[in-house]
């Protein structure tokens, strides 16, 4: 049996970037960085159930309906594959967050809200950090 260990938080403040931390066969896990209050992606879906935890900062997850839910450090978010919603640091400083997804991250797809079109099959999104949005809606090209 393998075993890795990762030091999420050393890793986000390093990259300050979303980075992928592990990718098997049955899962994969990445790191959010949003380093800005206000730092946003757009309302998507992934195909696979996933997980969210809030490791630093805080983050306000919206949904399609107008409702939304906050996550301070050491909560988690469970989300039913195919369900839409969108991260958006509402924190005072970065937002460091650990995101799970069953299925490989080759079997990912990023689906939007509003186009239905998916974002990695963008190259400049996947090279941008997945969608990231500043609060003026300029895209974090890093």
């Amino acid at each position: 049996m393998a075993i890795e260990i990762v030091d999420i938080i050393g890793l986000a403040h390093e990259k300050r970037k979303r980075t992928k931390i592990m990718d098997t066969k049955k899962m994969h896990a990445w790191m959010h960085y949003y380093p800005n209050p206000g730092d946003h992606d757009d309302l998507h879906c992934h195909p696979g159930d996933q997980t969210f935890t809030c490791l630093e900062g805080q983050c306000t997850m919206h949904f399609p309906d107008g409702g939304s839910s906050t996550l301070k450090p050491g909560m988690t978010a469970l989300i039913e594959g195919g369900s839409f919603y969108k991260l958006e640091n509402t924190g005072d400083g970065p937002m460091v967050m650990m995101g799970t997804r069953t299925g490989p991250n080759s079997a990912n797809t990023h689906i939007n809200y509003e186009t239905g079109e998916d974002f990695l099959k963008k190259d400049f999104r996947r090279e941008a950090g997945h969608g990231l949005i500043k609060p003026a809606t300029e895209s974090v090209r890093k």
